[in-house]
């Protein structure tokens, strides 16, 4: 209905409101006066009458009497109780009829004697007045004889107001539909109103499970799909399903009554379901509830009684985010279809990243320095943030002193996350098979040779965010919870294809064994696990380890690339000593050759540099060879290694 029509129909239905109200009010006036003046006979029944035959829709009285199967009775209270709200001559005509002036709110014992057609089994607590809590019952005093009063909700129903119960607003939250969605969506959103069509089996619709990683998808085509059959949709994330049986048994109550009232839909978002109590929590209520479902989750889901249809959802594909995207950016697409394109390749941002992204490059407003990539790695951050720590990227290969063979090696990895989706997709190479067309990457070598330099070399070069995760914190003693570590990593770096850098691998591989009991079993599940998440991530993971020779073969062969960096030699050493000084830094007197000859890593060379300019700028002077040395002992001491004469002879 239009606007118009809808406030015609209020209008309409509060007539017939008070008219109805008045026909209970002169059988409450007859109980409280028995002798008193009686008002002329079927005037109340011909003014609702009245008001009925000007109904441009059916009454949300008669509508709430039809859904919860009131009697005439039960109706009769119902609105006694809503008189008491609603008009300030009940609570009058209340104290009158039971002779207290205490007693301003309506009984059962009042409306067993002044209503028509009164019925015991009204007052049960399976009867649809107590067990839908259309009216409030308060137990201190005997069951007749307690106050009774209309709940918020039902009063607002009654009045041809929508407003959901304030006990499941803290929960739930509406999902409005899309302004446009793309094709493979659509045609998702399409299947559920095929599926929901028609009158349903007596109220029990399908449940729908929507499968897939893209939950703001999955949300997308559910809120159009509601949208096209005109019901509400509300969203209640599966965190926040109390586990109590108790407290659980109320949401259901409350939202069962909802959407009767309304017709509204549950979506379930199961999306980060990963413990087995609230999982138990998710079947019960599943399983509990009869109006029309949808549970988005990653997984297929564990119930019985209510088996769900299941309906896949894929992210959009290349050439649908490009319309999106165009779409989005609207005319300042044009001079950026170039950039456009190797944004569809690296990212797989949701529908309101895309938004995001674009409204931020409008709002920069073409400034130097911020691009549609740009837009998009801060876009694709805020989930990973949280999981693991981001690294600004700023070293370069010029930073970087290698063999050549390793050097060539980190360019090949450069070279496979650049050109993906042109060997993948345009050349075909993925129409063989979507296993092992993830980027992976093994680094070996002892502390300090440089393996999250060159890391973030590659992060810098393919201008991606580089994110550490240390897997000695992400390993759990826990049966399953490395994997589901894992997996909240990888799902939420999809977006951005971040450059992953597992630290301490040796945590995990390392407990590689020989199978002799459920907890080796499962430590070489956590193994696959990894090696499996990492063969299908789009973007880039590397591993590293001081450890190689602890790694099992077959591992070796499920990673692309192995990257030795060895410990570096004199030469390597005094190629590191003379890029480890910035150009701002004053020397004076450093002789390379002497340095080089100290037998430490790159690591441990930075550090030695790092600690001599605090020395020099204490002292008030350029960083000479006597603060290099100073500082080398400390190292050594940190080290617990000797400092030979034959590395610092002749410094001074």
């Amino acid at each position: 209905m239009s606007s118009s029509e809808v406030q015609h129909w209020r209008e309409a239905n509060q007539r017939y409101l008070t008219a109805a109200l008045g026909l209970v009010r002169e059988a409450l006036e007859r109980h409280a006066a028995p002798d008193g003046p009686s008002p002329l006979p079927g005037t109340s029944r011909k003014l609702l009458e009245e008001a009925r035959s000007q109904m441009p829709a059916a009454p949300a009285l008669d509508v709430l009497c039809a859904q919860f199967g009131l009697s005439p009775f039960e109706r009769d209270v119902l609105l006694l109780c809503a008189g008491t709200e609603l008009d300030s001559r009940f609570a009058t005509l209340c104290t009158a009829a039971q002779g207290d002036p205490a007693r301003a709110c309506p009984t059962f014992s009042l409306a067993l004697a002044a209503l028509p057609e009164a019925h015991w089994s009204a007052l049960t607590p399976a009867a649809p007045l107590r067990r839908w809590r259309l009216i409030e019952l308060s137990h201190a005093d005997k069951l007749t004889l307690s106050p009774l009063r209309i709940d918020e909700r039902i009063l607002h129903c009654l009045a041809g107001l929508s407003h959901p119960d304030e006990r499941l607003r803290a929960l739930v939250e509406p999902l409005c539909a899309p302004r446009e969605l793309p094709a493979s969506l659509a045609a998702v959103a399409a299947r559920i109103v095929r599926i929901w069509s028609g009158d349903g089996d007596r109220g029990h619709w399908p449940a729908i499970l929507l499968c897939g990683s893209e939950r703001a998808g999955k949300h997308a085509a559910a809120a159009a799909a509601c949208a096209e059959l005109g019901i509400p949709l509300y969203a209640v994330r599966a965190a926040d399903i109390p586990a109590p049986a108790a407290e659980r048994e109320t949401l259901l109550l409350l939202w069962e009554r909802e959407a009767m009232l309304s017709g509204s839909v549950l979506l379930v978002d199961a999306d980060d379901w990963d413990s087995a109590d609230r999982g138990s929590s998710l079947a019960a209520l599943i399983e509990a509830l009869t109006g029309r479902l949808i549970v988005s989750s990653r997984e297929p889901l564990p119930t019985r009684s209510r088996p769900p249809i299941r309906l896949d959802v894929d992210g959009p594909s290349a050439a649908e985010q490009r319309l999106l995207w165009r779409r989005a950016l609207g005319e300042d697409s044009q001079p950026l279809d170039g950039e456009l394109d190797a944004v569809v390749a690296q990212f797989h941002l949701s529908l309101e990243g895309i938004r995001a992204a674009s409204a931020a490059v409008k709002a920069n407003g073409g400034a130097p320095g911020f691009g549609l990539w740009d837009a998009c790695r801060i876009q694709a951050r805020p989930r990973l943030d949280d999981l693991a720590q981001r690294i600004d990227p700023v070293a370069t290969w010029e930073d970087l002193v290698l063999p050549q063979l390793q050097f060539e090696t980190l360019r090949e990895i450069a070279a496979h996350v650049r050109h993906r989706v042109k060997v993948y997709e345009d050349w075909g190479f993925a129409s063989k098979g979507r296993r092992g067309l993830g980027i992976s990457a093994l680094f070996a070598g002892s502390s300090g040779t440089g393996k999250t330099m060159a890391a973030e070399v590659l992060a810098n070069e393919l201008r991606l965010d580089l994110y550490r995760i240390d897997l000695s914190q992400v390993v759990s003693k826990y049966i399953g919870e490395t994997e589901k570590n894992l997996r909240r990593v990888f799902d939420a770096a999809e977006e951005g294809g971040a450059l992953l850098l597992f630290d301490e691998a040796d945590a995990l591989f390392g407990k590689r064994s020989e199978v002799r009991d459920s907890h080796d079993r499962y430590a070489n599940i956590e193994v696959s696990y990894l090696l499996q998440r990492m063969e299908s991530y789009r973007g880039a993971a590397i591993l590293t380890t001081n450890m190689k020779s602890a790694l099992d073969a077959a591992f070796l062969r499920r990673i692309r690339f192995v990257v030795h960096f060895p410990f570096p030699d004199a030469a390597q050493r005094a190629e590191i000593w003379r890029r480890i000084f910035p150009v701002e830094t004053p020397t004076r007197g450093l002789d390379i050759d002497k340095l080089a000859r100290l037998n430490v890593s790159g690591g441990s060379i930075r550090n030695i540099a790092l600690n001599a300019a605090f020395l020099a700028a204490e002292a008030g002077e350029p960083v000479r060879m006597s603060h290099l040395l100073q500082a080398a002992r400390s190292e050594y001491v940190k080290l617990e290694k000797p400092l030979t004469e034959a590395e610092i002879g002749g410094w001074s």
